[in-house]
């Protein structure tokens, strides 16, 4: 198969609180999956970790293999921002319309580094709809919640 499929999620108790990301990697037969966690942080930093945090991990083969990225996050942020909105940010000085400084800046920064020299179509899908990889994506992010809070 000649793309690897991505699913992502990122959330917190309380916003913001303590929180988690996860990602599972679908390549062919192989199957990767990771979490981690952050002790203050919010909805929206998780979900750009988890993104950031599978690129990491399979971005380099991909880049070198030609390989096509399919990307698929329940955050509107993560896929309207890295689809549209960065390309302004950047031309803008890494401004908003409003001429405020950019949210998350450096974790836009690193999936935009990431990202730039792969073939990446970022799919939003709707969060607890029934999506088995993205429920998924939720479970582990709970559970390395919990982990985190023992």
């Amino acid at each position: 198969m000649d793309t690897i499929q991505i699913y992502t999620d990122g959330g917190c108790s309380g916003n913001p609180g303590p929180g988690a990301w996860a990602y599972i990697i679908i390549d062919g037969e192989n199957r990767l999956q990771d979490s981690g966690s952050a002790p203050a942080t919010t909805n929206n930093r998780m979900e750009l970790r988890a993104v950031i945090e599978a690129l990491k991990r399979i971005g380099g083969e991909a880049a070198a293999g030609g390989r096509e990225l399919e990307i698929y996050t329940d955050s509107r942020y993560v896929q309207q921002g890295i689809s549209d909105w960065i390309l302004r940010w950047e031309q803008n000085g890494w401004r908003t319309r409003a001429k405020k400084p950019v949210k998350n800046r450096e974790l836009w920064q690193e999936l935009r580094s990431l990202s730039r020299d792969l073939k990446v179509t970022w799919h939003w899908l709707a969060g607890h709809a029934g999506h088995c990889l993205n429920e998924e994506c939720d479970r582990l992010v709970g559970e390395a919640m919990r982990r985190a809070g023992e």
